[in-house]
């Protein structure tokens, strides 16, 4: 940008001196002063234009370096991502991976807004969000992060050896129950089971134990020490189904559904930060992938072998 040349650069395009011109001339029509001397040859700044030049220089150049630092972010990852996440998903997909994350890409700043419900990332000012794929927009623009998912029944082995193994969900109305209460709508979670047989019969009902969260780690904590059979995603119980602290039952009534997507407003024109965290939530989900084909053994109805 030129101004004492007479060159003016504007979202990458030059302004010509005739186009220039006639942009000054309605200035100091505006303004009534002149601000340019002018031959038939040459220009020059009066007096007045030169102290109204002096005044703006300043400003002209913090625009000249916000236009060319917004360019730069298109390239390389930088400034700050807002983003909604479910707690659960927090806990597992951003929460462990963060210190890699922000080692790979130093510029950027995370910062993570926990919310169970849905957020209107536009409308809430956000840069991306988490949620579960049936729960989006058709018409959002979303890329998968966690393979498809199941709901899984799990309960400690000290519970089952107490109180037995259901072996359908209609046995379940002789357990303790655990529930779980979205903070957004103050809904019970409902457990809901599809039957592995060819008539895949729906099953639902409302888990009535003895105890009801709205944090799916306390109610982890409380399934671990034998309270009750809780009902969870599958990726936030695989760990402890691993370390035998849980044991899954009735899977074969679980039926898998879409996975977790990250949800952005747009792919026009997408800054490198966000490209930057698409690529990296993706090259977790292989990971998550490879993770949920080696099999975890769940306890199976009496007269069939795991």
């Amino acid at each position: 940008m030129v101004i004492d040349g007479f060159e003016l650069v504007t979202r990458g395009e030059l302004v010509t001196r005739g186009a220039l011109s006639q942009h000054l001339k309605a200035l100091e029509q505006q303004l009534s002063v002149r601000l340019i001397n002018r031959t038939t040859r040459n220009m020059s700044l009066t007096e007045e234009g030169q102290r109204l030049l002096d005044v703006l220089q300043p400003a002209l150049v913090a625009i000249e370096r916000a236009v060319s630092e917004l360019g730069e972010a298109h390239k390389e990852p930088s400034g700050s991502i807002r983003m909604t996440v479910p707690r659960p998903v927090n806990r597992l997909l951003i929460e462990p991976y963060m210190s890699e994350f922000l080692a790979r890409y130093p510029k950027l700043r995370l910062e993570i807004v926990s919310d169970d419900g849905f957020s209107n990332i536009v409308a809430d000012g956000m840069d991306a969000g988490i949620r579960l794929g049936e729960s989006l927009d058709e018409h959002m623009v979303a890329v998968p992060v966690t393979p498809p998912i199941e709901e899984a029944v799990v309960g400690s082995p000290a519970y089952f050896e107490k109180y037995g193994v259901p072996e359908t969900p209609n046995d379940l109305l002789r357990h303790n129950c655990l529930a779980f209460r979205f903070t957004s709508s103050g809904t019970i979670d409902r457990w809901s089971f599809t039957s592995p047989d060819a008539e895949e019969r729906t099953i639902e009902f409302e888990p009535k134990g003895n105890a009801v969260f709205n944090d799916d780690e306390a109610m982890l904590n409380a399934a671990m020490q034998g309270v009750g059979l809780i009902k969870h995603l599958d990726l936030c119980v695989r760990q402890h189904l691993a370390n035998g602290r849980l044991v899954r039952v009735l899977a074969p009534w679980c039926r898998p559904f879409p996975g977790f997507y990250l949800y952005v407003p747009s792919r026009n024109q997408m800054p490198a930060k966000t490209r930057a965290l698409i690529d990296f939530l993706v090259e977790r989900r292989k990971h998550l992938v490879a993770e949920s084909r080696k099999a975890i053994p769940a306890i199976a109805p009496a007269g069939e072998s795991t």
